[in-house]
């Protein structure tokens, strides 16, 4: 009992200074699952040490995914998302075909099997919803044109998670027959092709239950859950993994007459889970796998944040949106997602990907998430000052950090004439110390040349009296 109320303390530690950090970067304008991550490293079993086990608070990490994909698939604006599908889908189907190639390359050099580069490909394909939403808001774009692609391929990557996750258990040593999973992807797609086409349709849904629930907001949240758990747990048990059911359930929620009541009492629950998630990831890190392996980490993290970056303002510019739309939505997409959280801890439990490729997968998605934000915003800076008119990299850097650069100009020019002043305090003192020493070899002369003088006039009287 000692020893459980000791990991309480611990755990409850832990929680408290990663929401105190959470609320510092908030302050800062920084989203707060940077600070969640931070926190989680470094309490962590390869930080701090203030935690050691982390097997109960991955399973709530995991539940808070299944949440998010449930309030995704609640919030969902059908007609909106068929508006961009086609765009949507082609960013989507892209990021995908780029990550494969990135990741095979890695591969190649490194000599991963064909099972680890694909669930890797899997992972660095998917975007963060949670930070993509955040920066948005941030930049005022959520509810403009920017906001709807941004979203609309979100959608689209997390319709393409479920026949993800079915390829990524079948590529196991236990992994089912190739014909089982394919007719496991095709008709998982075939009901989210179906759904969307239902209840997409003029008319909302009126559930059995909306009575009893529909002015209680107590009821209204346990319902949620209930529906949201079950649905997870019938998908899982029928092989189509539990993040699809959660999906499925919340697209049915969308179009009913609940909407609005159920995404106000369940978003509360979503946020704690979250928080939960994104502190898991921090605690999971290994830092001295990071610290061991900081080379190929980097270069993977780089890669991936900037081939992403590139390839999504390219393939939005390609649909027809203008560059004001195509940046910061690319921007936006940069990082590695939270659903490839579950990819990289499906791909570890069915054996596709090897414990050294689990912690690259975690090094990439936590990295990914920490620099992203700040790369956001110096990017998204110099577009802007692009877009007015900077024609070199001199002049968009002087516009875009204005008073840091005067700050720097004004401190290199302090450092300018004290260094002057030194120099020349230094130039006289090598003077002074260059006439001192010639004043002392001119004395040391001339005591010698006496010294000499006095010595023959001496041998000349030695002579003469001899």
């Amino acid at each position: 009992m000692e020893g459980h109320g000791s990991e309480l303390t611990e755990t409850a530690l832990v929680v408290s200074l990663a929401v105190m950090l959470g609320f510092l970067f908030t302050r800062m304008r920084l989203p707060a699952i940077i600070a969640y991550i931070i926190a989680g490293a470094v309490l962590g079993p390869t930080g701090l040490r203030f935690i050691s086990k982390t097997s109960e608070i991955q399973s709530l990490a995991e539940m808070g995914v299944l949440m998010l994909l449930f309030l995704i698939g609640m919030e969902l604006s059908i007609k909106a998302f068929i508006n961009v599908l086609r765009p949507a889908a082609f960013v989507a189907l892209g990021q995908l075909t780029a990550a494969l190639a990135t990741t095979a390359l890695f591969g190649y050099f490194l000599e991963w099997p064909f099972s680890q580069v694909l669930v890797l490909a899997f992972i660095v394909a998917m975007s963060s919803t949670a930070v993509a939403i955040k920066v948005l808001d941030e930049m005022g774009e959520l509810r403009t044109h920017t906001g709807r692609i941004t979203i609309g391929v979100m959608i689209a990557q997390d319709i393409a998670v479920v026949p993800m996750l079915i390829i990524t258990q079948s590529l196991g040593g236990e992994g089912a027959a190739p014909w089982l999973v394919v007719a496991k992807v095709l008709f998982a797609i075939g009901l989210l092709g179906f759904l969307l086409f239902w209840l997409g349709k003029p008319g909302k849904l009126r559930l059995p239950f909306s009575d009893l629930v529909e002015d209680r907001p107590d009821m209204m949240a346990l319902a949620m859950m209930a529906l949201c758990f079950t649905a997870a747990a019938v998908s899982g048990l029928a092989g189509l993994s539990a993040a699809y059911g959660a999906f499925v359930a919340g697209l049915v929620i969308a179009s009913s007459t609940i909407r609005s009541n159920a995404i106000a009492v369940t978003h509360p629950i979503q946020s704690v889970l979250l928080f939960i998630f994104f502190l898991s990831v921090g605690l999971l890190l290994d830092l001295e796998f990071i610290a061991q392996n900081w080379q190929v980490v980097g270069l993977y993290v780089a890669g991936v944040i900037l081939v992403k970056t590139i390839l999504n303002v390219s393939l939005i510019r390609w649909n027809g949106f203008s560059w004001d739309v195509a940046v910061p939505a690319g921007l936006s997409m940069a990082q590695v997602g939270e659903f490839s959280f579950i990819l990289a801890a499906v791909g570890l439990r069915y054996r596709a990907l090897e414990l050294d490729s689990y912690r690259l997968a975690l090094s990439v998605i936590a990295m990914s998430l920490l620099i992203s934000p700040i790369w956001i915003a110096v990017a998204n800076r110099f577009h802007q000052t692009a877009q007015r008119g900077a024609t070199d990299f001199r002049q968009a850097l002087l516009e875009v950090y204005p008073n840091e650069i005067a700050g720097i100009n004004s401190r290199a020019y302090r450092a300018k004439i004290l260094t002057k002043v030194a120099l020349r305090t230094v130039r006289k003192r090598i003077a002074r110390k260059k006439a001192l020493s010639k004043l002392q070899r001119t004395e040391t002369a001339a005591r010698l040349a006496t010294a000499g003088g006095l010595s023959k006039k001496s041998n000349k009287k030695k002579r003469k009296k001899s």
